[in-house]
């Protein structure tokens, strides 16, 4: 029988298969358990508030289960273990908290403390190739970016690591933008290889389906991608005054009025977009109420509408930071959690493996 390949659907299909996933999350919503997660490289911004963040507490409060990781390991797949990563993970945990995920119907663990997760990748890199996971699109890029020198064995088993890090616990649901369905579908290949190698006659993973992100693309201050390494974000932890000296130095451009069009004018419409969405309103709404006041107008309308929106989550965040105990005890519950079901699942995978001695 010939394997699978790892092609990614077209955007077409994955878009279908996702509007058909929402709604039967939102019809069923105890029948899903989601993945999702973010690397602990520095503070969480708005691009991460308005992409993810929040649509992470409204599937919460729909009653999906939903396990949220601090992927600490993949921080090491491209530089060294920093020595202030326990407080950024420790600052994720805070962001997470104040922007209203419960503890108490959530999952947040750290993918290093599960040693039962990570066994499983040995498992999942026996039933890939090289050449799949040499197609992946961040496994080629950063093998262009080293230029054809040397790149980590862990970055290379990064994609394996991802879908480790999604089927230890069965979900069947993983929150991705477009330009992560590669990956997920490689978590797919892995689900349907294993089952077919070793649990022909019922599937012992589901296959995780992906659930595209509707959020717009934010652009940072300098007009790039909203990015931490590139430190043009403005950080959830931000204080008000840090906050509008940022979207004072926002790019726009030389025309006085300002108008929503993203194509055309780029910067000006993400300022208009990330004030709309602060607001509620539509970003046509928020241009056309700027209108004739200029660049000056527009961010003044941006920087009150940022601090009101993240005034109540700032001042959770500041209280959770000042008790990094309790930090530590969400995580250590989460970790213990995410253990026992890691434990189970390798268990069990040993026994389907024939690997129980």
């Amino acid at each position: 029988m010939s394997r699978p390949t790892t092609a990614s659907p077209s955007l077409e299909v994955a878009e279908r298969r996702s509007r058909a996933l929402a709604a039967a999350v939102e019809a069923h919503p105890r029948a899903h358990r989601v993945l999702t997660g973010d690397r602990p490289t520095g503070p969480l911004h708005v691009g991460h508030l308005f992409g993810t963040l929040l649509n992470r507490v409204r599937l919460q409060d729909l009653g999906a289960e939903v396990f949220v990781l601090v992927a600490d390991y993949q921080v090491l797949t491209d530089r060294e273990a920093p020595a202030d990563l326990a407080s950024d993970v420790l600052g994720q945990v805070a962001d997470y908290l104040a922007v209203g995920i419960d503890p108490g119907r959530a999952t947040i663990f750290a993918h290093s403390q599960v040693g039962g997760l990570n066994e499983l990748l040995v498992a999942f890199l026996s039933v890939v190739s090289v050449a799949e996971v040499g197609r992946n699109p961040t496994v080629k890029d950063e093998l262009a970016a080293a230029g054809g020198g040397a790149m980590s064995a862990l970055m290379f088993a990064y994609p394996v690591h991802q879908a480790a890090d999604i089927l230890f616990c069965h979900a069947n649901v993983v929150p991705v933008g477009k330009d992560q369905l590669p990956h997920l579908e490689l978590a797919r290949t892995v689900a349907r290889r294993f089952n077919d190698r070793y649990s022909p006659t019922q599937p012992y993973f589901p296959e995780p389906e992906g659930l595209l992100s509707t959020a717009p693309l934010l652009l940072g201050v300098d007009g790039q991608k909203m990015s931490k390494s590139r430190r043009n974000a403005i950080a959830i932890s931000a204080s008000e005054d840090e906050t509008t000296a940022l979207v004072r130095s926002a790019r726009t451009d030389a025309e006085r009025h300002v108008s929503y069009e993203p194509e055309r004018r780029p910067e000006v419409a993400n300022l208009v977009l990330l004030a709309a969405m602060c607001l509620d309103e539509a970003p046509g709404q928020v241009a056309e109420a700027v209108g004739p006041g200029g660049a000056e107008a527009l961010k003044a309308t941006l920087t009150d509408a940022l601090n009101d929106r993240l005034r109540p989550i700032r001042r959770r965040r500041q209280a959770l930071a000042a008790d990094p105990g309790y930090l530590r005890e969400v995580l250590a519950r989460g970790n213990e959690h995410a253990g026992e079901i890691a434990e189970r699942t390798l268990r069990q995978v040993r026994e389907l493996m024939h690997m129980v001695y």
